[in-house]
């Protein structure tokens, strides 16, 4: 299977941007630490992984920016769902306990200039009842009808 970031190696810097979310300086540190993690991982053992560490981050970047679901990248990337699953979380988390990468927190965004505009969409289901169809409720309406 051809990997796939043999095919985003010949982007241009922007290119690489508007396709991951990141620069290319930004994907090289995220691989560093996500190789120095693997290596102790590995170092107490462990089966050895089917993707390799830039196709990984690959995976969570398209599922953080593209919103793809597990079984479209396990699809895409040759794994199951539960793998892909598993990939997605292990990258989350160690580049979370780097420190180094991290979205500003809430107090951040509190006392901040910068005034944001929210809006929240619910497009959840919710079932509903439906008054049950019976032959005396049929015949009351006829009957009302007519007078």
């Amino acid at each position: 299977m051809k990997l796939k970031q043999d095919a985003i190696r010949t982007l241009s810097n922007e290119e690489f941007r508007r396709l991951t979310g990141i620069k290319k300086r930004t994907f090289e540190d995220m691989v560093k630490i996500l190789n120095e993690a693997r290596a102790q991982k590995h170092s107490r053992g462990g089966h050895p992984n089917k993707v390799q560490i830039e196709d990984a981050l690959l995976m969570t970047l398209e599922y953080l920016r593209e919103y793809r679901t597990y079984f479209h990248i396990s699809q895409s990337y040759g794994i199951s769902e539960s793998y892909a699953y598993k990939t997605i979380r292990w990258v989350e988390d160690t580049l979370i306990k780097s420190k180094l990468f991290r979205l500003p927190g809430r107090k951040t965004l509190i006392q901040s200039d910068v005034e944001y505009e929210v809006i929240l969409v619910d497009a959840t289901e919710s079932p509903i009842q439906r008054p049950k169809k019976n032959r005396s409720s049929i015949i009351q309406g006829k009957r009302n009808d007519t007078q």
